[in-house]
């Protein structure tokens, strides 16, 4: 019986790489949803704890703080790869004829 062979390549790539990356790209939706409910069960473990009421408005705050850091994290991952794209030869050219627009309506006065 042959045994099939096996590519050495394919040994070296890391295997969960594409479940991170799968996760990474998430709905920003559904991460704020999590967050906010991971919050509130914080706060519902806090309560249930100490037996006050208020302790499980921690908790909501919590999620809620989590949930805007979802949110900037994306922003500052989206706006990155939107300075790299910029930034790169295929987009450069155009980048110029902008800059040179921008240039001729700032020499008008208005």
């Amino acid at each position: 019986m042959a045994y099939p062979s096996v590519n050495p390549d394919e040994e070296k790539k890391p295997r969960i790489k594409p479940i991170i990356e799968g996760a990474d790209s998430l709905s920003l939706g559904v991460s704020i949803v999590v967050a906010v409910l991971i919050g509130v069960a914080i706060g519902l473990g806090l309560k249930s704890l100490t037996g006050l009421t208020w302790t499980l408005w921690i908790g909501v705050a919590i999620g809620i703080a989590a949930a805007i850091l979802n949110v900037y994290k994306a922003y500052s991952k989206q706006y990155q790869e939107f300075e790299e794209l910029r930034k790169s030869g295929r987009y450069k050219i155009q980048q110029e004829l902008e800059d040179d627009e921008d240039e001729d309506e700032s020499a008008k006065n208005y």
